[in-house]
């Protein structure tokens, strides 16, 4: 899903563009044979026990397991280790196959020229975690259960093209697109395959024994959860792929940065992940002696994200007024030590699709005034701002102990009481923030940070589309409520196009009307640092997933 604190990605900072940009439309592209970590038994570990134990860090903590359910960045670091893909997308932007003994191309006959008929071909002698054998039936199962109305979905869009899917032999399994969806090879990219005979003997999907304790394909299996604390995973000894050379991986839940920083420091875990190093520690984290410490560019965008059906932000003006009140240079030189990118888009700057000609925001109180002042928005009690019997008053909301979230709050706070406007805090713990107060839209405002992208594509339907709003009936993670017919019609368009240049085309003028109708208030582009005891090898971001833990089967001790 989506849209929580922080999605991590990794290190290749978008180099190969253009490459990537082609990746995306699977379609004409020749299948790259690359391991992702996991995928080839050609590419597959000898047959050793695993051995030792690695804790990772996290300041969130991963509560939905069924990855086709509404959820955050935060639980894909358990998805990614507990349950495969067809095929993946590697940190250079290549599809790279993993249930899937090929990635399927126009060139191997896997698409057809128009883009509408697939087949796929899936590896023989994959086993469930439960020893049950994979089949083309838990990939038509997967499909179908993601657009079945009854099953509470993270993401339809893509997947609600898939038509008279067809299981022509245990490994094999054709369907047809109503129409050719370039982004859809992106969206299989981090589909996972979930158990047909486990979930379909379940009474209601949605509350199935399975999303309390999954059973996967992957490098890791389920072993026991400490509500609050942590998440084990053992290695699986039957893995197809490349096997864990490390045993048991702990997630361990510290929702205090300062805290999650100390216990790096004085070795009580050997990985930060989300949220990582926060700025200011930045200068001593380098210096510890045994420890790696790197600096990551990923695509996830803070913003402060806006409930367009709270009446305070329905006016233009008073969203155009509250983004010219913040003081976006002091929060990112002075909170995140500029390290940090200023933006005024979704798009990651790194992107072929990225939309440099916007308007740049610059910090204005008086010109803020003038523009509610214009809009009949009168001083009332208290010196806040009231029009039509609404005031200028709301909440804001984001993950309680992120210190310098929280101190971008109160930067804001400040400067929007300057314009007549009050924002009080209401800082939740993660579970609570980006459960369904986030997901069905029950917050006013929240400083967010999001991944919109499809991987690597630039498709912002699940997240701009007036059809993706959970809280509506739909299945996506436009929690803003966000609704523009122009928008509408242009993520479509773009969407049924295979030329970059011209898809490029449509998402710079989605960029325009974004940044004018400010559904979202963009503050930068995320840098994150993360760290790791230097005897441990193999840790590697990727800045196609929204997760680092993604390939913890390839990690080891020195």
């Amino acid at each position: 899903m989506s849209q929580c604190d922080d999605s991590e990605k990794g290190n290749s900072l978008f180099n190969p563009t253009r490459r990537q940009a082609l990746a995306m439309a699977v379609i004409g592209a020749a299948g790259v044979m690359l391991p992702l970590g996991r995928p080839s038994q050609a590419f597959a570990a000898a047959k050793a026990a695993a051995a030792g134990q690695v804790i990772i860090g996290l300041s969130q903590e991963p509560t939905v397991f069924n990855p086709h359910m509404p959820h955050i960045e935060v639980d894909e670091g358990i998805h990614w280790n507990i349950f495969d893909p067809l095929f993946g997308i590697s940190p250079s932007g290549e599809f790279t196959p993993a249930l899937a003994v090929e990635v399927p191309t126009v060139a191997n006959g896997g698409i057809s020229a128009d883009g509408l008929q697939w087949k796929v071909k899936l590896r023989e002698g994959v086993k469930w975690h439960d020893g049950t054998p994979f089949t083309a039936e838990d990939v038509k199962y997967t499909l179908e259960l993601i657009v079945n109305p009854e099953f509470r979905s993270g993401r339809r869009a893509g997947h609600d093209l898939v038509r008279d899917i067809t299981v022509v032999s245990p490994t094999e399994i054709h369907w047809r697109m109503e129409k050719s969806y370039a982004p859809y090879a992106s969206i299989l990219s981090w589909t996972f395959m979930v158990p047909k005979h486990v979930l379909s003997a379940a009474a209601d999907v949605n509350n199935a024994p399975f999303n309390n304790a999954p059973i996967g394909t992957g490098p890791f299996k389920w072993a026991s959860r400490v509500a609050g604390d942590h998440i084990q995973l053992k290695a699986n000894p039957d893995y197809y792929g490349t096997l864990a050379q490390i045993d048991s991986v702990i997630f361990k839940y510290i929702p205090d940065l300062t805290v999650l920083y100390t216990q790096f420091k004085t070795g009580d875990i050997d990985v930060t992940a989300m949220q990582g190093i926060t700025p200011d520690h930045y200068e001593e984290a380098k210096g510890l002696a045994e420890r790696t410490v790197v600096v990551l560019p990923v695509a996830t965008v803070e913003s402060v994200a806006l409930n367009l059906e709270r009446p305070q932000f329905k006016d233009p003006a008073v969203r155009k007024a509250l983004y010219l009140a913040i003081d976006k240079k002091t929060i990112i030189d002075e909170l995140y030590y500029g390290l940090v990118l200023p933006t005024e888009t979704y798009m990651p700057q790194q992107s072929a699709y990225y939309n440099p000609n916007l308007p740049k925001q610059g910090f204005n109180i008086d010109e803020a005034n003038k523009i509610l002042d214009q809009a009949g928005w009168k001083p009332g009690a208290g010196g806040i701002r009231e029009k039509d019997g609404v005031r200028l008053s709301f909440t804001n909301s984001t993950t309680a102990g992120n210190q310098i979230r929280e101190q971008a709050q109160q930067f804001m706070q400040q400067t929007w009481l300057a314009i007549g406007v009050e924002m009080k805090i209401s800082n939740l713990p993660p579970a609570v923030m980006w459960g369904d107060y986030w997901m069905q839209s029950k917050f006013d405002s929240a400083v967010v940070g999001i991944n919109f992208l499809t991987g690597a594509d630039p498709d912002t339907r699940d997240y701009f589309g007036s059809t993706s709003t959970s809280a509506k009936g739909g299945a996506g993670q436009n929690t803003m409520q966000y609704s523009n017919a122009k928008v509408d019609e242009l993520l479509a368009q773009g969407a049924s196009l295979q030329d970059v240049a011209q898809r490029k085309a449509v998402y710079l003028q989605v960029q325009e009307i974004i940044r004018d109708d400010l559904p979202m208030l963009p503050l930068f582009q995320y840098t994150y640092l993360r760290g790791y005891k230097s005897q441990l090898k193999g840790f590697a971001g990727n800045i196609n997933l929204r997760i680092e833990p993604w390939n913890v089967n390839t990690w080891s001790w020195a």
